[in-house]
């Protein structure tokens, strides 16, 4: 039976802090709805002291930008996103339109369509999230999205070179330096000077995930990704040092992430506290990392890797590392999981910033019926359907008596409307 060793904070204490991000984005939203650039540009300006003449980055701007960075970080990130687009394109052949024939005479198929535009957010505030410029921008591109724009806030008063040019390698379209709940209520709703989007994606802070979340509906969204999730499954052959740090190399990303460990071994729980408490000392961020570490880390003590994965499952963690002796069980056996890194070669790290997978995942138990951001969420499957005139007076007989079980006139009518027309085509041939 497993047992708690260290837990984090209520549930109760989470929902409190998530209904004032709630209200306060309500509002930010409405105001944009009512008076478009106009709040936009009092939003920037209060929040990220930013109200430049145009947010929108000419293309001299972006060569300039680009210009202004080493070799070794062009090529760092032309490295990265060959990566992101072979994957992506390997996805995308997977998915394949269809037609097929049911019945004599009746076709039915599907084509796969994609969206005509999307609007990409690019996290920055205490972190400059160049990454999310791979994952969002050029997996749309390779999905066939005609129109993708990406937005990302300005850092301490500055754009941004590096997340700059990785939109632009990744084909944006149109890139603005705008953050936070503006940029995505600017392009979800639009203003005067920014034509409104068909979908939005990309990762943020509480306020971006709650501004995803009202405006679903008014347009898609790939999913609500919220504070970063951390799980590490680890046995006996795991080894204190990477299990602190692989949680800790995960908390850094806020105060509110939360990091998980299971293990069958309670010598290894017990030595993962305290290297945990070595490393916060030396690590750069260590103060974020502790917040996150003592408010939402978890520890959790099991007797087999079966209640592993029953604990896993139930966490339905965003990332999940897997660090035992037979890491294959639990990709043969685990359903709840955003991406798995399995064995101590590969790291949630690889996954985030380079390796090809993509770095946008469920959070908060949505691993439990969705998977991430890929090629396939910027596609439409859409069906169609085309009959022969004898099938279709076969189809509408059995169509009308069907309609008429609901009580369905109107329907049962364009059932018998075929079946008068075109049955008699059928016995004249």
């Amino acid at each position: 039976m497993s047992r708690l060793l260290k837990t984090g904070k209520s549930s109760t204490e989470i929902a409190q802090a998530d209904a004032q991000v709630r209200i306060a984005v309500q509002n930010m939203l409405e105001d944009v709805q009512t008076r478009g650039d106009e709040a936009v540009r009092e939003l920037s300006a209060k929040l990220d002291q930013w109200a430049p003449e145009t947010f929108k980055l000419s293309p001299e701007q972006i060569a300039e930008l680009i210009r202004s960075l080493p070799e070794q970080t062009i090529a760092d990130l032309k490295f990265a996103q060959a990566n992101v687009r072979r994957f992506a394109e390997a996805q995308k052949s997977a998915l394949k339109d269809i037609e097929v024939e049911t019945l004599p005479g009746v076709i039915l198929g599907h084509k796969n369509i994609p969206v005509n535009s999307v609007g990409c957010y690019v996290p920055g505030g205490r972190y400059p999230m160049v990454a999310s410029a791979h994952m969002s921008v050029l997996t749309a591109k390779v999905a066939g999205v005609k129109r993708v724009i990406a937005c990302t806030p300005p850092i301490n008063g500055q754009i941004p070179a590096a997340t700059v040019a990785a939109m632009s390698f990744a084909g944006a379209d149109e890139i603005y330096i705008l953050g936070g709940v503006q940029a995505l209520a600017a392009m979800a709703l639009g203003t005067e000077t920014l034509a409104p989007v068909d979908m939005l994606v990309g990762p943020g802070n509480a306020y971006v995930a709650e501004a995803k979340r009202q405006l679903f509906g008014k347009v898609g969204i790939d999913l609500l990704a919220g504070p970063t999730e951390t799980l590490v499954i680890a046995d006996e052959t795991a080894d204190a040092e990477m299990v602190a740090t692989d949680l800790l190399g995960q908390a850094e990303h806020g105060p509110t992430s939360p990091c998980a460990l299971i293990t069958t071994s309670e010598k290894l729980a017990i030595e993962t506290q305290a290297e945990i408490e070595r490393q916060l000392k030396l690590l750069p961020t260590g103060e974020v990392a502790r917040m996150a570490w003592e408010n939402y880390g978890t520890i959790i003590l099991v007797n087999s890797q079966e209640e592993a994965l029953a604990e896993a499952n139930q966490l339905a963690y965003e990332h999940v590392e897997v660090l035992t002796r037979e890491p294959q069980y639990f990709l043969d056996h685990m359903t709840n999981f955003g991406a798995l890194f399995l064995g101590p070669e590969t790291n949630v790290a690889y996954g985030d910033k380079v390796i090809g997978t993509n770095h946008t995942l469920p959070t908060k138990g949505a691993a439990r019926y969705t998977g991430g951001l890929w090629v396939g969420k910027f596609i439409k499957t859409c069906t169609y359907q085309k009959v022969k005139p004898e099938a279709s007076a076969m189809i509408g007989e059995y169509c009308a008596r069907l309609c008429e079980i609901e009580n369905f006139a109107g329907h049962a009518e364009q059932a018998k409307l075929r079946v008068r027309r075109y049955a008699n085509v059928t016995q004249s041939l």
